[in-house]
């Protein structure tokens, strides 16, 4: 099954106001869509461009976001001047990953403000709530299963 161009732009935008909820912007989430589901999986600035209807500013601005979040590789081709981009193999694992780790680091420091504050102070209630959600999501990536296999290569 082949989806329309309509179709595709449709789920891109999906993409992009799912990852715009989680602070990305959309323009980003964008690009991120697209590269996603584009054929070939490398794409120049330009093709992507017209592809999403962004412009060559918004573009380049954007696709430092990405690459920044290990969403996106560049590449260049022997003899082309052109930049090329794509999801980088293993992105999404890798930003889970961190996220992750970032939840553990700020247990730790939920665990340092209980012990600033004692018990039973009013001010540690505060942090005792954070604690425990985080405590409650590291418990449960703990107990999910392991990604899929990382030795998949990009498709």
């Amino acid at each position: 099954m082949t989806p329309g161009r309509d179709e595709l732009l449709n789920w891109v935008e999906r993409v992009s106001m799912y990852l715009a909820a989680e602070g990305v912007p959309p323009m980003a989430g964008r690009i991120l869509g697209w590269l996603m589901v584009c054929d070939p999986p490398e794409q120049s600035a330009g093709e992507i461009c017209e592809a999403i209807g962004a412009s060559r500013a918004s573009l380049t601005t954007n696709m430092r976001v990405l690459i920044t979040m290990g969403f996106v590789v560049r590449s260049s081709r022997p003899g082309q001047r052109t930049a090329f981009y794509r999801v980088d193999r293993n992105a999404w694992e890798r930003v889970v990953q961190r996220q992750i780790d970032g939840m553990t680091a700020f247990l730790d420091i939920t665990r340092d403000g209980l012990d600033m504050f004692g018990a039973r102070n009013a001010r540690a209630e505060r942090i005792r709530e954070a604690q425990e959600v985080f405590d409650w999501m590291a418990k449960a990536f703990d107990n999910a299963p392991p990604p899929p296999s990382t030795t998949r290569k990009n498709r």
